[in-house]
């Protein structure tokens, strides 16, 4: 699943939601320097923020059809996994992974970070959780069970901030055990997006489950969502909040 979402990269570009400013602002502050790697940078979304506040990016990513799309946009990106990467000598000031953590293996790739952090960088990974109002969230439910009742994992309801602890808690356990960085917080930054029936249309298509599915499945299930969509006045705002774990480089070299 990891590198499906390349199968439309130009839509996951278009569509994914972005990260709200406090979430970078923080990030940047708290790191020594302007020098960013990101890993699992995909289209560049989570990398053109830092760019934007003034950072010098990196991306790395296993998807040759994500990267280009990122390098459109200026970025420069080197094609592999974080594990398999070779830094060649590289450092950086912050090593940042946005909705991608959960791809790396949290100790082997908290330490890769470390080797490749100067000492007091940082090291931030985070994720978007969502969560649609519960009457939204009723009808999505719905019209899933209905078009997906066999699907493994099918996105009967959205997981909100809950269903991504275990992706956060990995990770700060990674973090310790890597024995290379201080204690590991745990941020958080709510924020929201109003969406047309269109807009979460086409983006529903670029999320993990979504992106597996059988295309009639897939045609079955968007044409309950948007009839779902105008009964309740043909949009919603969607409740995000940016779940980050973060931890210092210790150490003087």
């Amino acid at each position: 699943m990891a590198v499906s979402f390349g199968t439309d990269a130009e839509r996951y570009d278009r569509t994914r939601p972005r990260y709200p400013d406090a979430m970078v602002g923080r990030i940047v502050d708290a790191s020594p320097g302007p020098d960013v790697l990101d890993v699992g940078c995909g289209t560049g979304i989570s990398s053109r923020p830092f760019q934007a506040a003034g950072c010098r990016v990196l991306g790395v990513d296993p998807d040759e059809r994500m990267a280009d799309v990122a390098r459109r946009s200026g970025l420069e990106v080197e094609v592999a996994t974080f594990e398999a990467w070779d830094p060649a000598g590289r450092t950086f000031d912050a090593v940042v992974a946005g909705q991608t953590w959960h791809w790396v293996d949290p100790v082997a790739g908290a330490a890769k970070a470390a080797r490749v952090l100067r000492p007091g960088g940082r090291l931030a990974v985070f994720w978007n959780a969502f969560q649609p109002p519960p009457e939204v969230a009723a009808i999505f439910a719905e019209v899933y069970r209905r078009a997906l009742p066999d699907a493994p994992a099918a996105p009967r309801s959205a997981p909100g901030s809950n269903g991504y602890s275990l992706f956060c808690d990995k990770a700060a356990d990674g973090i310790r055990q890597a024995e290379a960085f201080g204690e590991p917080e745990q941020w958080r930054f709510d924020w929201e997006h109003p969406y047309t029936r269109d807009e979460w249309l086409d983006q529903l298509p670029t999320s993990g489950i979504w992106t597996r599915l059988p295309p009639d499945k897939r045609e079955e299930a968007l044409a309950g969502v948007g009839p779902a969509i105008d009964a309740i006045g043909g949009g919603f705002a969607m409740r995000y909040t940016a779940m980050v774990v973060t931890a210092a480089r210790t150490g003087a070299t």
